[in-house]
């Protein structure tokens, strides 16, 4: 069930794509996000690109948790299951709260669109100091798959019967608009 209603509410948010091989320009993935976002009226305050080390990332997004101004982080990559996949392992441990039905829908969706092979995704989110966090895998499919198939209202302070707005920490997005 959807509906909107009551004013937009635009959101503080950063993007992280882990990738040990992508730049500013092959970045479709974190640029699709970004690109994405502020299509829908939120504040990238940050896009980065991080190596694929846990301890690297764990460092990133822990900055972001504890600003005052990021209420959202959506990570893109490092979710599958070679050696060097580490986002899970990074930002789990961060987590106050699991947020167990992202990962569930984000498979059930994309199963539609790749099968069985949706089962190597270790998609995953949680909230941590009134911030949420959001691991999706590195493609820009399953950036699309998440964004428009969950992300998308769940981030909509309009969306109804519920969604995460409520939950995060309050900022004035105004701010950090100079960012990134």
């Amino acid at each position: 069930m959807s509906g909107k209603s009551q004013d937009f509410n635009p959101l503080t948010v950063a993007v992280l794509t882990v990738s040990d091989t992508r730049d500013e320009e092959s970045d479709t993935s974190g640029r699709y996000l970004a690109n994405a976002l502020q299509a829908a009226g939120h504040v990238v305050a940050e896009k980065v690109i991080v190596k694929d080390d846990k301890y690297k990332i764990r460092e990133l997004v822990s900055k972001w948790i504890a600003s005052e101004h990021i209420q959202v982080v959506i990570s893109t990559g490092g979710t599958g299951f070679t050696k060097r996949d580490t986002t899970p392992e990074a930002v789990e441990v961060l987590f106050d709260k699991h947020i167990e039905g992202f990962g569930e829908l984000f498979r059930h969706i994309s199963y539609q669109e790749i099968g069985t092979s949706t089962v190597q995704s270790r998609a995953l989110a949680g909230m941590a100091n009134k911030t949420a966090i959001f691991c999706v895998p590195g493609s820009t499919g399953a950036c699309k798959t998440a964004w428009n198939g969950v992300l998308q209202e769940q981030l909509d302070s309009r969306h109804r019967p519920c969604n995460f707005v409520v939950h995060l920490k309050e900022t004035r997005s105004e701010e950090c608009e100079t960012r990134g």
